[in-house]
């Protein structure tokens, strides 16, 4: 396969997106990564004008707008709701923290990620298949 596809991560803790993405660029993951590191902001590029990211990683705990309130609105768009999002959450109860809101992810990930973590995350979301790793 030869598309890539873009990785948006959504976090605030520079500590965290850091490894996120120095955990996925040690396996030679191929694919763009953009760091957004507030809610607002991601919310202005996802509805914006720009190309929508093929998977999302998102934090829950973000400044001005959380991670909840991105998820509800992204799996409320008719647009927007197919793209796979995994939450990011600091322990298990984070995923029954989540559902208490009524909101569900595609997948979760307990931080810090790391690329196997990663990899199991895309393939219980059924895009594994999309990840590229270069030579």
């Amino acid at each position: 396969m030869d598309c890539l596809f873009e990785i948006l991560l959504i976090e605030d803790d520079a500590d965290d997106a850091e490894l996120t993405i120095h955990a996925l660029k040690k396996y030679n993951l191929a694919n763009p990564i953009l760091h957004i590191d507030d809610g607002e902001t991601a919310l202005d590029f996802l509805f914006g004008p720009r190309q929508k990211p093929t998977l999302i990683l998102l934090d829950l705990k973000m400044p001005r707008v959380d991670g909840i309130q991105i998820l509800r609105k992204l799996k409320s768009d008719p647009d927007k709701q197919n793209i796979p999002v995994v939450v990011l959450i600091s322990s298990k109860e984070g995923k029954n923290y989540l559902e208490s809101f009524g909101v569900k992810a595609d997948a979760y990930m307990i931080k810090p990620v790391d690329y196997k973590q990663f990899c199991a995350a895309v393939s219980d979301i059924g895009i594994s298949s999309m990840i590229l790793s270069a030579p």
